[in-house]
């Protein structure tokens, strides 16, 4: 074995996980020297009482609260929200929820610090493998995130925003959040099918992450761990509800390591494109299209993906063929979508997502080059 070669990052993160440890936002604010706080987050989470316990414990802060967030964010949303903060000048980010709220937290830092339109602080990707992202120093405001999902998206320094029919992707090592307090509690009042569509977004996260050209022996081990707390999630049945919910949270937060570390592939340049062209939710899009993403891969990724197999047919007790095998299976077993007819896709759809795809960064990592629009359009059929 040659000496491999790693290249990733680590951020200054604060990560605490537990029941209750919502509870130390307001200290966790007050050791950034935070007094005036931006608060994202969505209307379920307005309007539950875990906020409403929270925000006591914010007495005495100047807070300004926004609970519009859109479903993959939203430029004009952003944009408009970046003016109201030049006049409120909060000195943090206080996102509460998932993977949406997250990437808005991002989008406004980023915005409040560089300025501009957003789109000038864009990724941008050219055939085949080249990625570049734009040079962007300024200091920007510290993010503390509660997450709610299993999108990791608290602890990577990727985002991507919704404009018209397209998802703008970002990256900027400032981003990755501060401080995370990863709270089972707080996801208690979330339908446990939607936590469990979201666990599928952060297998993928994994799967991609053990396949993609960036992957290290480091990213291997995470997804590894995150891999099984989600099989035991998704498959043990002598688990209860709450011993499922905080599974699928950790999982999620490991997956999003290994997303940060590994990036995502093929998989994830469909889900984006098809969330930004229908506002279907990530993690039902991801749940549809990963089996058939991985069958598309598996000829060259099928070596890589052998440990998960493994830790899969383990924990669940099953004994698949494939990791593509072993998903199909668990989507079957618990209902979920499985067609894209499931939600509101048709043939006719599929071409304009799969061209579109073709302009995705995250080909540029994946293991089985993608040369034409027509592959991408097979795993679309596959997945009707």
């Amino acid at each position: 074995m040659s000496i491999p070669q790693i290249d990733y990052h680590l951020f200054g993160t604060h990560v605490k996980f537990g029941p209750g440890c919502a509870r130390d936002l307001r200290s966790e604010l007050d050791a950034l020297g935070s007094r005036r706080v931006l608060v994202l987050m969505q209307q379920r989470m307005a309007h539950s009482d875990s906020w409403a316990a929270l925000r006591q414990t914010l007495d005495g802060l100047q807070m300004q609260m926004h609970s519009s967030v859109p479903n993959h964010s939203s430029v004009a949303w952003v944009e408009q929200l970046a003016s109201e903060m030049a006049q409120f000048q909060p000195d943090s980010i206080v996102a509460l929820g998932g993977g949406s709220v997250s990437d808005s937290a991002k989008a406004l830092a980023m915005l409040h610090a560089e300025g501009g339109p957003l789109a000038d602080h864009v990724t941008r990707f050219t055939p085949p493998a080249r990625v570049h992202v734009p040079l962007r120093t300024k200091p920007k405001l510290p993010i503390i995130s509660l997450p709610t999902t299993a999108s990791g998206a608290e602890l990577t320094p990727s985002f991507g925003v919704r404009q018209d029919e397209h998802k703008l992707l970002f990256w900027n090592r400032q981003l990755a959040s501060r401080t995370v307090l990863l709270d089972p509690d707080l996801s208690g009042d979330m339908p446990l099918t939607l936590l469990r569509y979201t666990a599928m977004n952060g297998l993928a996260h994994c799967f991609e992450g053990m396949y993609s050209r960036s992957r290290s022996l480091i990213s291997d081990g995470i997804a590894l761990q995150s891999i099984e707390l989600f099989a035991q999630a998704l498959t043990d049945n002598t688990l209860d509800e709450k011993e499922q919910r905080w599974r699928l949270l950790l999982g999620g937060h490991l997956s999003g390591i290994v997303l940060s570390m590994a990036k995502t592939c093929l998989h994830h340049a469909i889900c984006h494109v098809i969330g930004a062209r229908h506002n279907a939710g990530h993690g039902q899009i991801n749940t549809i299209i990963l089996p058939h993403a991985l069958r598309f891969n598996d000829s060259v990724a099928g070596t890589s993906l052998a440990p998960a197999l493994v830790m899969l047919n383990r924990v669940s007790g099953t004994s698949h063929a494939s990791v593509s095998d072993w998903i199909s299976a668990v989507i079957e077993q618990l209902g979920l979508s499985a067609s894209l007819a499931d939600i509101g896709l048709t043939n006719n759809d599929f071409l304009p997502i799969a061209q579109q795809t073709m302009t995705e960064r995250g080909l540029a990592v994946n293991p089985r080059p993608v040369s034409h629009a027509d592959e991408i359009l097979s795993i679309l059929r596959q997945a009707a």
